[in-house]
């Protein structure tokens, strides 16, 4: 029976959200998939959980396309992303959707999705002033890249899904975009999204929305989609942070010209992206349809769930 499974392919495998698919194959009980975890470490310790979870290790580096080829090889389908933060190049997250996007056709694929986002450009021109243009071509490059790849995918003739993630709910443990105290001890949230509402979601229902797309399988290529669990406002952000957090939190609105100066990596391209998050809100959660995430996981979580789930990890600065 095994024997039978359709081999999904999935690229950063060790990374928040291949890892989500790679652990939402495992855990699906028809078992009509098995995992190909692609990864250039296959001796970290997230290759080896992986491993034991049933997944195949495969090692195969993006900028080696000849590797890919091979790590695609008898796979019925894979899931493709890049790590625009692991080295802050738009050229070279063109380049590595290039390589795979080449090595899927080369492995006739019958199934790809490619991890994208909006091309900020189609709405904002590098010429309109309304935001700063960052690295000579784009206006933010982490998103830009993604949404100009698209088009290798499409002019390539792979059976492609373009799918469409929202901000990560993990984003607050990790990159410390959470409530923090200001001058007068409060607990304070500050993004630059003005009243606007941020489509989010947890990386592992991400996993697991890839997953309802593969299961459905022809009929979802060509398709554009976008997913979220939630579309919030900051303060309604900060009402579910308060409700964890046993004291008020407060919703902080600043600009994007403030967020740029913040000292933290690529803050410019973050503050753009913001910007853009919040000035075409209709757009952008237009894209990001509730009940369709749903749909694709029936047991996608709230961020109230996700918050419940998660709060002991999440490190709320304490009184002075």
């Amino acid at each position: 029976m095994s024997s039978k499974k359709r081999v999904i392919a999935v690229v950063g495998a060790t990374g928040a959200q291949g890892g989500g698919l790679v652990r939402a194959i495992a855990a699906h009980p028809s078992g009509a998939f098995r995992a190909r975890a692609i990864t250039r470490d296959g001796d970290s310790r997230a290759a080896k959980e992986l491993r034991a979870l049933g997944a195949e290790v495969v090692l195969a580096d993006l900028d080696d396309e000849a590797s890919l080829c091979r790590a695609f090889e008898g796979a019925y389908g894979a899931y493709c992303v890049t790590f625009f933060w692991a080295h802050f190049s738009a050229e070279k997250e063109i380049e590595q959707a290039r390589a795979m996007a080449r090595a899927a056709r080369h492995a006739r694929l019958e199934h790809v999705i490619w991890s994208t986002i909006e091309d900020t450009r189609k709405w904002v021109p590098l010429s309109d002033d309304r935001m700063p243009t960052l690295r000579g071509n784009y206006k933010v490059p982490h998103m830009d890249a993604k949404g100009e790849a698209d088009a290798i995918f499409t002019s390539l003739g792979v059976p492609t899904t373009f799918f469409h993630t929202s901000f990560y709910w993990e984003n607050f443990i990790h990159l410390g975009m959470g409530p923090r105290r200001d001058a007068a001890g409060r607990l304070v949230f500050s993004f630059p999204m003005g009243t606007a509402r941020l489509p989010g979601i947890a990386t592992e229902d991400i996993g697991r929305c890839a997953y309802g797309i593969f299961e459905r399988g022809a009929e979802m290529i060509g398709q554009r989609l976008g997913v979220a669990s939630d579309h919030l406002s900051g303060s309604e952000l900060a009402a579910a942070f308060s409700a964890i957090a046993g004291e008020k939190i407060r919703y902080h609105a600043i600009e994007p010209e403030v967020y740029r100066t913040l000292d933290i990596p690529g803050a410019d391209d973050l503050a753009n992206m913001f910007q853009f998050k919040r000035d075409f809100e209709a757009d952008y959660c237009g894209l990001r349809d509730l009940a369709r995430t749903r749909a694709l996981n029936p047991n996608l979580r709230s961020f109230a769930a996700w918050l419940a789930e998660n709060q002991g990890r999440m490190s709320l600065p304490q009184p002075a």
